[in-house]
């Protein structure tokens, strides 16, 4: 079914709309990223065609923030709005995990208020990066494997530097379009998980890139090639090309987003 057929029934803009934010996750391997963009298919943009199938209308979603290309998601957070509330938010969200591909599936469509924001709203997000010192054909897949010895409690020292600054210019990517790169880091840390080592960043908002260029930072400096002074430094340039080479989308993951609780309507 072509979700953009004009034979779907007109909805009058003069109807209330009630706002719902869905709760999702996805193994980013085959999308690049997820907004929507020309040159490839994006998870925003397989969810959007699956609500609009479902709910037989165009269903435009905004999601909590834009994962690069191969980024994965154990939970991301999007809003909808749909001119008839929903008898059944759970049905609804079983019949979405019938439509979309095997490596999307929604956990839970949950009602707000009219003027929540996924996106702004969002008192913090956490993500994850996975690394592995050995050749694994069950773990790689979603972590970066690294060869040689790292000071892990040298790359924690650095990690705590990141609680004394607000501005990442050095961690961000370059021309994008947003209006200011101060972020507020609350935690950041090194810990080992199993097989791997697993770093895990908490903020109020992230810069396009900017955990991947931390982690590839925090490598260097578990390595000896960067003390935590000069660690410190980097941020102090805001300069992307004075900090450490971007490590692999794979293993990253956005791991949680949380929101005040005023703006969830009872289930």
């Amino acid at each position: 079914m072509d979700y953009r057929d004009t034979s779907f029934p007109v909805i009058h803009s003069y109807l209330k709309m009630q706002r719902y934010f869905i709760y999702l996750s996805f193994n980013g391997a085959q999308y690049h990223g997820w907004q929507i963009q020309p040159n490839g298919i994006t998870v925003q943009e397989v969810l959007e065609k699956a609500l609009a199938t479902l709910l037989r209308r165009e269903t435009p979603v905004t999601g909590a923030g834009r994962t690069d290309a191969g980024v994965n998601a154990r939970l991301m957070v999007a809003h909808f709005d749909a001119p008839i509330p929903l008898d059944n938010p759970t049905e609804t969200a079983d019949k979405l995990n019938r439509i979309l591909p095997p490596d999307i599936a929604v956990y839970e469509i949950r009602p707000v208020i009219a003027e929540a924001h996924s996106r702004f709203d969002a008192l913090s997000r956490t993500y994850k990066y996975y690394i592995i010192d050995h050749k694994s054909p069950f773990i790689e897949s979603f972590a970066c494997r690294y060869r040689g010895d790292l000071d892990f409690d040298k790359m924690n020292t650095a990690a705590e530097q990141l609680y004394r600054y607000t501005d990442f210019t050095s961690f961000s990517k370059l021309h994008t379009d947003v209006k200011t790169n101060n972020c507020r880091v609350t935690f950041a840390r090194w810990e080992p998980e199993g097989e791997r080592q697993v770093f895990t960043i908490t903020a109020d908002r992230f810069l396009r890139n900017m955990v991947r260029a931390i982690v590839g930072t925090l490598l260097d400096v578990g390595r000896g090639k960067l003390s935590v002074e000069d660690f410190c430094h980097i941020i102090e340039q805001k300069n992307r090309c004075a900090a450490g080479t971007s490590v692999p989308g794979k293993a990253l993951f956005l791991h949680d987003i949380v929101y005040p609780d005023h703006i969830f309507l009872p289930r």
